[in-house]
């Protein structure tokens, strides 16, 4: 579907509707407010709607939608003009007609309905349903009950600016197949919903296959592929290789539906290779690879990195945990009930997760200001924005930073940003010592250049590795990674976010050639939430 056309037309249908039918609008307004006049306005209505009003004004409403007349309908409405455009594009763009509505129960002034139609465009014919809710309010002005116009009234799917189109799709699909050949689908790995819809925008011309006709979304953000709804003719998809694992797919949906907002990404620390990408949230975001919030004490694995690197301590060198420590004015404290030792170890300190260990080292010469930001780029592959994993991402952000946030950026709170895609790489990273861009698709599909840092000394990797090992089989991971065999090492953290009166939960770790984070909004500890979902993909994964 080429936007360029069809968003002419639309402006032109919303032209019409404005400067054409404006009068015809104002009619169908006036008789429906008794004509008009002073007597009209003195005896407005005000409150909430009552029930016959709200049967009446939806009744009306679904009967002039019905007709097509879309005018009519966009006047039972409080904003005719947006809602006009839209029901025009409906029956003139989207190509729906025999229109069935029909009215559930209202709940007080909120009325679910079922839409029953079809979709026909050049001589094919296809049944279209779905559902979907109105609420009636009382007009400000006009003191009518009218419907709250919002494009989800018209189809679930419609956002703020959105619109319906039916059309030769703007490129073919694709039938994106895992590492292992199996076949990937949004309806046996629903997170992928999102993650296919960008690979096919970007790829599907690549792929070698043909376009078909579908009736789809037509979002309002010009870099938003088209959400298809119905496909009238297929087309001929194009085969799509990505590095996906169909098993380890499996596992992250499953281990996601556990516990609300959460995210998850596995990763083949070996060659960067994206092998799960799951989401459960309401909103819809792959928070998996574009969230940006603190991810916690997960961060200490970079910040025990640079205090290795600039020679400050070292895994079995010293790093007292006191139960508090001041920088700059800001005192900072260890979770509850956790026992002070000044005798401590890097790796005590590590795999107990002691703040203040923490911070009471990153004082020390010769650090700086920007020495964790240096650690997070050069080392990791973080925060310079030029990641190519083949749909959109971020790829982390460590600011060098002055003052209190100096010290807090250390435990993973302050100015960083993270998400696990971002965490899954950190502990690959940690672990081998190399960096490697983590990706889904050949960069060799469009000649994308994968991001590059000089990774870790061999002997930092080696003492990351084993402090994470410590950590998931003495430490705050070990309730989450029990039962699991093989070569494991996990990190534990939680994230205060302001506003929230739980933290958000962050883990990260790894089996075998498998590296895996997640993050789940007020989830409280890493443990707790966070922690059983990589474990599940790790069992599978690893």
């Amino acid at each position: 579907m080429g936007r360029g056309v069809k968003v002419a037309v639309i402006g032109g249908v919303f032209a019409v509707m404005v400067g054409g039918a404006g009068y015809g609008a104002y009619n169908v307004v006036s008789a429906l407010d008794g004509g008009g006049g002073s007597s009209g306005a003195s005896e407005a209505k005000s409150g909430p709607p009552g029930e016959d009003e709200v049967a009446e004004t939806s009744e009306k409403f679904f009967t002039a939608w019905e007709k097509g007349d879309a005018t009519t309908a966009a006047a039972y409405t409080n904003n005719a003009s947006v809602a006009g455009a839209l029901l025009t594009a409906y029956g003139e763009d989207a190509h729906i007609g025999g229109v069935e509505i029909t009215p559930g129960t209202a709940a007080g002034t909120s009325v679910p309905f079922t839409v029953k139609a079809k979709v026909s465009y050049e001589g094919t014919t296809k049944p279209l349903s779905y559902k979907s809710t109105l609420t009636v309010v009382r007009g400000e002005t006009s003191g009518r009950a009218l419907v709250d116009w919002e494009p989800s009234v018209v189809h679930p799917d419609l956002k703020d600016g959105d619109t319906l189109v039916t059309a030769e799709s703007a490129t073919p699909q694709i039938q994106a197949v895992g590492r292992d050949g199996a076949v990937l689908t949004k309806e046996k790995y629903p997170s992928l919903g999102p993650v296919l819809a960008t690979l096919r925008e970007r790829y599907g011309s690549k792929a070698g296959g043909t376009p078909g006709v579908e009736l789809a979304v037509r979002h309002a953000a010009a870099d938003a592929p088209d959400t298809p709804l119905l496909t009238l003719t297929e087309g001929e998809p194009g085969k799509l290789e990505t590095t996906l694992s169909a098993s380890v797919q499996a596992a992250a949906e499953k281990a996601v539906k556990r516990y609300g907002e959460s995210s998850v990404v596995a990763v083949k620390p070996s060659t960067g290779e994206v092998l799960a990408v799951a989401n459960n949230r309401k909103d819809g975001f792959n928070a998996a690879f574009q969230g940006r919030v603190a991810p916690g004490s997960t961060m200490k694995i970079i910040t025990a990195a640079m205090l290795i690197d600039n020679g400050v301590t070292s895994m079995n060198g010293p790093a007292p945990c006191p139960d508090t420590a001041t920088w700059q004015s800001q005192t900072f404290k260890n979770l509850t009930n956790m026992k002070p030792n000044e005798s401590a170890t890097l790796a005590n300190t590590f795999m107990r997760s002691c703040n203040t260990g923490f911070i009471k080292l990153v004082d020390e010469k010769p650090l700086t200001d920007s020495s964790l930001t240096e650690e997070a780029q050069s080392r990791f592959g973080l925060g310079q924005d030029n990641w190519q994993t083949g749909i959109v991402s971020f790829d982390g952000s460590v600011p060098a930073s002055g003052g209190p946030d100096r010290a807090a950026n250390a435990i993973g709170q302050g100015q960083v940003q993270m998400n696990p895609l971002n965490m899954a790489s950190v502990t690959a990273t940690a672990i081998t010592g190399e960096f490697h861009q983590p990706y889904l698709v050949p960069f060799d599909l469009d000649d994308r250049e994968p991001a590059t840092a000089k990774g870790l000394p061999q002997g930092t990797a080696s003492q990351l590795k084993q402090m994470m090992k410590l950590t998931a089989t003495q430490g705050t991971a070990v309730t989450a990674m029990s039962g699991l065999g093989g070569d494991i090492g996990a990190k534990t953290g939680s994230a205060e976010v302001d506003g929230q009166t739980v933290s958000n939960s962050w883990f990260t770790g790894f089996r075998n050639d498998v590296a895996a984070a997640a993050m789940t909004e007020e989830g409280g500890h890493g443990g707790d939430a966070a922690g059983p979902i990589v474990a599940d993909v790790l069992r599978v994964g690893g």
